[in-house]
């Protein structure tokens, strides 16, 4: 069996950055103009009038002051309420795929490596474009990488799910090194016009090359030392669009196409599950968590993130211990723990070590655990 490392990431982060206060403005012109064009239905009781958000509002429920949107004219347009990403023809690269290869060729570049020197590439994200052919496969003909690729999903998972299949991979002997990458348009699942949740999610994309240790030859490396996947069937988070759709006109344009979750009992399951399995992750390993130097956890909610650092560490982390990038990011599905990792592991030592964690839908729980080289 062969030593795996992570030589290489990257990063694309859309054009765009929109502030909660921009987003309030178009949010609360669609409450008026709904409110007043069903004022009679309102005052009868038929329905209930909309209510207003806030950025104090959003900044307090989630710690997110912006995200970055592939479009924001669409989502900030309140007749419209949702990116505007016109369709491309079939032979013309998806924007999807774009996205993976710019963060793709970061990752190459960091690492050392070229096209030749890849054997497999993995698409793990939380919405693909289509059924099929793969997007993988897409991204795996525009960088000219030889070998075979495939699409993976485990929602907000799907990227440490994706390293531990690519850790599966090449320490078999499978492949040489694998490029791992997570394409997110989470603006394109997300309902601008629910107040609970129009503010959690913006795109991004991040990439992860990994190979086997003794072929690397890049200044930053992480050793891979184990990884640990859970899962546990849930309805709290969930999208219902699918081909599927179709065949039941009633469910056509139903919410619940979109993104939908019972935020109260996500926080409830989801932050116990994650801290009990880092814990049982570490103590596999025979490793205490005071003696991990970063944890890049799934950003999410801040307030999540903060009761899961404290439930592993038994006080509460310290800024760098585990840093916080949903601020800028919001959540970016399965690219935001990858996002940390990229933004925040150069100040690392050899030998220090770092918990790699994602969560969500599912639901799904994954664990890193990485040694700096």
């Amino acid at each position: 069996m062969y030593k795996v490392v992570i030589s290489g990431t990257g990063l694309f982060t859309p054009p765009h950055a929109v502030s909660n206060e921009a987003l309030v403005v178009a949010f609360n012109q669609y409450v008026a103009d709904f409110n007043a064009a069903h004022a009679a239905q309102i005052a009868g009781g038929e329905i209930a009038a909309l209510t207003e958000s806030s950025a104090e509002f959003i900044e307090k429920a989630s710690g997110i002051k912006q995200r970055y949107l592939m479009d924001a004219a669409g989502v900030l347009d309140s007749r419209r309420m949702a990116p505007s990403l016109p369709e491309r023809d079939n032979d013309a690269l998806s924007v999807q795929a774009e996205m993976a290869v710019a963060a793709a060729r970061e990752a190459l570049a960091r690492a050392g490596r070229t096209a030749a020197d890849i054997d497999m590439v993995i698409v793990a994200c939380s919405n693909m474009p289509r059924p099929y052919p793969a997007l993988s496969i897409e991204v795996q003909q525009a960088l000219g990488i030889s070998g075979y690729a495939f699409d993976m999903n485990v929602a907000c998972s799907s990227a440490t799910f994706g390293i531990q299949t690519a850790v599966g991979a090449i320490a078999s002997g499978q492949a040489r090194a694998v490029l791992m990458v997570n394409p997110e348009i989470c603006s394109a699942h997300l309902n601008f016009r629910d107040r609970d949740s129009h503010f959690i999610f913006g795109d991004a994309c991040t990439a992860v090359l990994l190979e086997r240790a003794e072929l690397a030859t890049a200044a930053q490396r992480f050793e891979v030392v184990d990884c640990k996947l859970a899962t546990l069937f849930s309805n709290n988070i969930r999208n219902n669009f699918g081909f599927l759709n179709r065949c039941d006109e009633r469910g056509i344009g139903a919410l619940d196409k979109l993104f939908v979750q019972q935020g109260r009992k996500v926080f409830k399951e989801v932050c116990p599950m994650v801290g009990e399995h880092i814990v049982a992750h570490l103590d596999s390993q025979a490793i205490q968590p005071g003696d991990v130097k970063r944890f890049w956890l799934h950003q999410a909610n801040l307030s999540m993130n903060q009761l899961i650092a404290r439930r592993v560490l038994g006080r509460d982390a310290a800024a760098d211990e585990a840093p916080v990038i949903l601020d800028r990011y919001a959540n970016t599905s399965s690219a935001g723990s990858v996002i940390a990792l990229h933004l925040h592991h150069e100040d690392m030592a050899a030998g220090d070590l770092g918990v790699l964690s994602s969560f969500g839908a599912g639901y799904s729980v994954g664990s890193v655990i990485l040694r700096k080289c």
